[in-house]
């Protein structure tokens, strides 16, 4: 009897462990490849042994009113340090590969560096990006755009909850975290011509803040410098 017992409790675990597979160890993503080749040089009145250049590679998803726009992966680089004791930063690049809007006849969106940014995290943000967005399709001018380098969108992005800070390596130092800016508020586009108001029809704007999330999934890998 005790041998049938045994055996019966042996199976049932078997049985919970298959009927509940998040008790299984998960077997952890593969980092991306961070690329250093456009980090900026620190200025030359920089302290010296205080400058490093920060690697971002980020899943971005945009959503405008109900409309969700995969953004795909989105790389950028800056360096940091001190200058005269104090915290400075140089920005280096964005790179978007053109995104497929669904339900828009082809149409895609690629984000482009709007020329301001500020990555010191406070208790109120993790850092200020400004951007616009390239919309392309064959039948819209090139220069059709929502927010422009003159008037670009301001986002300030917050740590989500869903995905918290994690320290994947310390040697090289790489970190894992998520960022949220529910307050994104996107205007009418701008240099669309006769379609303009097709345009802004397909991707409901304009949309005022509260009713957009801009989200990122984001890998951070430090380099000194």
């Amino acid at each position: 009897m005790r041998r049938l017992l045994a055996a019966t409790a042996t199976a049932l675990s078997a049985a919970a462990l298959l009927a509940f597979p998040g008790h299984a160890s998960a077997a952890p993503s593969p980092l991306p490849d961070f690329d250093f080749s456009a980090c900026p040089a620190p200025p030359s009145n920089a302290d010296p042994g205080t400058w490093r250049c920060e690697a971002f590679v980020s899943q971005g998803v945009l959503t405008i009113a109900d409309r969700e726009i995969p953004l795909g992966e989105m790389r950028l680089t800056f360096s940091e340090g001190e200058v005269d004791g104090k915290y400075a930063q140089v920005f280096g690049e964005l790179r978007h590969a053109p995104a497929r809007i669904r339900d828009t006849f082809g149409a895609t969106l690629q984000l482009k560096y709007g020329g301001h940014s500020d990555f010191q995290s406070n208790d109120e943000r993790r850092g200020e990006l400004d951007l616009y967005a390239v919309l392309r399709h064959p039948l819209l001018p090139k220069e059709c755009t929502v927010g422009t380098l003159g008037a670009p969108l301001h986002s300030v992005v917050k740590d989500d909850p869903a995905v918290p800070f994690e320290v994947i390596s310390q040697n090289p130092k790489t970190v894992k975290f998520g960022v949220v800016d529910a307050q994104l508020a996107l205007p009418r586009t701008t240099g669309c011509g006769r379609l303009s108001q097709v345009a802004d029809e397909l991707l409901g704007l304009p949309s005022p803040s509260g009713k957009n999330t801009f989200k990122q999934t984001t890998y951070v890998q430090f380099k000194p410098l």
